[in-house]
């Protein structure tokens, strides 16, 4: 059972940066597609593949977020800057088992608890 912790959430003011991060235990050595999710309706963010391949954004996010892997240290990341207030929510952490297949919340199988972000203008 993988488990999923994310951290680095918090407040910012509009045109400010923050950095997500989410360490993943119990990995097994198949593969995962990772990715960030954001507010209870799961909104997907963006999503990259452990054995890597392209990463993909929501439009909302294309040229501010960046997703990253530090598979060494089974953790992704995402690097968010020039947040606006409607960045503003719950991020989600969620893995999928070997292959990624796009931002359908029902499609992936391992959630984090959340961490708060939140942006004011």
């Amino acid at each position: 059972q993988v488990q999923l912790v994310e951290s680095g959430g918090g407040s910012v003011q509009a045109g400010g940066s923050l950095r997500l991060s989410c360490a993943a235990t119990e990995y097994k050595d198949i593969g995962y597609c990772m990715g960030w999710f954001r507010g209870e309706e799961r909104e997907g963010v963006a999503y990259t593949h452990t054995l890597g391949g392209d990463s993909y954004y929501a439009d909302s996010v294309k040229g501010r977020f960046t997703i990253s892997r530090d598979n060494a240290k089974n953790t992704i990341s995402l690097q968010m800057d020039n947040l606006k207030p409607e960045d503003s929510g719950t991020y989600y952490c969620a893995a999928r088992a070997y292959h990624c297949t796009g931002f359908r919340a029902g499609s992936w199988d391992y959630w984090g608890q959340g961490t708060q972000v939140t942006v004011s203008s």
